[in-house]
């Protein structure tokens, strides 16, 4: 429920071209810290990223992600490349 979440939020506020997201959280359960929040990992290509810093991307996936970031997810991996970069990679 809340992988779906985390995509509509981030496709409306980004418009991604690729959106990839894995919820890790049942590997996380229980330990130490864990508020019951989860553990999630997005893979996001986005134009949007076009002349911003790794923090400047980042930023951009919290402010979209808003109040999640406060009880829904606990720990969140970000890979935010441009759609240039995303080519070069593959």
């Amino acid at each position: 429920m809340t992988a779906q979440l985390i995509k509509r939020l981030l496709t409306e506020a980004l418009h991604p071209e690729k959106l990839e997201i894995i919820d890790n959280s049942a590997a996380h359960a229980g330990h130490a810290g864990n508020q019951g929040g989860g553990h999630y990992h997005v893979t996001i290509v986005s134009p949007l990223f076009e002349g911003k810093s790794l923090v400047q991307r980042h930023q951009l996936v919290y402010k979209a992600l808003g109040d999640l970031m406060k009880q829904q997810i606990h720990a969140l991996g970000i890979n935010a490349l441009t759609p240039s970069e995303e080519t070069k990679g593959n």
